[in-house]
């Protein structure tokens, strides 16, 4: 894999997800893979970074030396810019860090994990046909565990979503999918994490309220889930089938299963990732009024 990988990579937004890429790159990399952070502040000595992220082998680029030093670092084609910022601040980091790695006619590879912003909105706000990768990582990428997926642009050709691929990769497993169902993989995998967190504190709560102390009962409902999950993950079953599998007749489960179904379990998440798809499709908007006042 690190062989394939080589030249700038450029992680624009120092947020979760932009560690965990450091982190993840820095794992697979080479002498020919440079990384490079960009962020607005100075990086904070004592700020919680990922396990096994070493500081001291990354570029850092802050909006203070950047100014000062008055440099560019133009980027070619072989070169890779990700933008890991929110959708609303999207338009103010190009202008900010356009000058420093775009001065030149490169093509570098831009990635975007903004939520909501179609392909066409990024090739819209650059002057040229770079090509544009649009990636929805979760948060899980901090462990190398991140569920993402991926798009190109029409205008991209097949090996730059082959890079991209390569980068998720090294935070988790990847997916490849058409542009117009990221939105919905936004709404179950992007946002999904919190929803479970929900998951693990109620059961925890649950079992609290039967008597459980507090910390075993966190530490049970973490490897029920977690189990759980690698049930579905390894014997490809479906978890309809897995289920059924521990609801004896008459038993604590099933009774367990009524009561959840009477509150509406199952139409609150279907719910839940419904609404999130949709206000992630909404965003959309505000990038493109940001473009338009920006231009």
């Amino acid at each position: 894999m690190s062989q394939n990988l080589s030249g700038n990579i450029v992680i624009i937004g120092f947020g979760n997800i932009g560690k965990a890429l450091a982190k993840g790159l820095q794992n697979i990399a080479t002498k020919e893979l440079n990384i490079i952070v960009c962020d607005r502040e100075e990086p904070r000595p004592h700020e919680n970074y990922p396990a096994g992220l070493d500081f001291k082998k990354l570029t850092y680029l802050s909006y203070s030396n950047i100014t000062e030093k008055n440099n560019t670092i133009p980027l070619s084609d072989k070169d890779t810019l990700i933008f890991c910022v929110k959708p609303q601040n999207f338009v103010e980091s190009v202008e900010r860090w356009k000058p420093v790695f775009l001065g030149n006619k490169g093509n570098p590879l831009v990635i975007s994990i903004l939520a909501g912003t179609p392909t066409e909105l990024i090739h819209k706000y650059f002057s040229y046909d770079c090509p544009v990768v649009r990636c929805m990582p979760n948060i899980a990428a901090t462990i190398d565990a991140s569920a993402s997926v991926l798009c190109a642009s029409s205008k991209t050709p097949k090996h730059y979503l082959e890079r991209a691929k390569l980068i998720f990769d090294a935070v988790g497993k990847t997916w490849i999918a058409p542009e117009d169902q990221l939105d919905a993989v936004t709404g179950l995998s992007g946002s999904g994490p919190a929803y479970i967190y929900m998951v693990i504190e109620a059961l925890a709560d649950g079992g609290v309220k039967m008597g459980l102390p507090r910390q075993l009962a966190i530490e049970l409902a973490t490897q029920t889930v977690l189990g759980a999950a690698k049930l579905v993950q390894e014997t490809k079953e479906h978890p309809a089938v897995l289920r059924d599998q521990v609801t004896t007749p008459g038993g604590t489960t099933i009774s367990a299963i009524h009561e959840l179904e009477k509150c509406g379990l199952r139409p609150m998440l279907i719910s839940a990732v419904v609404t999130a798809s949709e206000k992630s499709a909404s965003l959309a908007k505000v990038v493109e009024e940001k473009i338009r006042k920006q231009q």
